[in-house]
């Protein structure tokens, strides 16, 4: 997931969002991550869950990184209470869905489940149409979810990730 955020992030630019949705321990802060390092921003990427928004500086001179955890937002009006830049940054909104509309015209929707162990290793890069991309996940086991249990196989990098892209609205 981190190297398919850098490929990302190198292609995106101010005024972008981009909504993540998936299950807990999908990668949605491991692919957020990704977009950092290939915006060039000043880190460490982390999800902001109990902060509910962290902005990343540049460090070349690009657009900084808005990062949104909308999980604990009851509304898509308490997103817009927190004044985010959206014109000025590249944002991006984990647990976005349905909360973002009235922010922008258009954004990137990317749908990120867990794959099963058989299916086959491919481009860790979706087409910018809309697509698919199955790839590995890349940074580990997050250690706010644990370190140990059965949920552990699911969160580890070895473990793939579908990944649907598409352009809304």
């Amino acid at each position: 997931m981190e190297r398919f955020g850098r490929a990302l992030g190198a292609a995106l630019r101010a005024g972008d969002l981009v909504v993540l949705t998936g299950p807990l321990g999908a990668g949605k802060t491991t692919l957020t991550r990704g977009i950092g390092a290939g915006l060039g921003v000043r880190g460490p990427v982390q999800s902001p869950t109990f902060v509910l928004a962290r902005t990343h500086p540049s460090e070349v001179g690009g657009a900084p990184l808005v990062h949104v955890d909308a999980y604990r937002l009851g509304s898509p009006a308490e997103l817009d209470d927190l004044g985010l830049d959206v014109d000025g940054s590249v944002t991006i909104v984990e647990w976005g869905r349905g909360m973002v509309d009235d922010l922008v015209d258009s954004w990137w929707e990317l749908e990120i489940e867990r794959g099963g162990p058989t299916r086959p290793e491919a481009p860790t890069a979706a087409s910018a149409a809309g697509g698919v991309a199955v790839g590995r996940s890349g940074t580990g086991v997050d250690t706010a979810c644990g370190t140990s249990g059965a949920h552990v196989a699911d969160l580890e990098d070895a473990a793939s990730r579908i990944v649907t892209v598409t352009r809304r609205p």
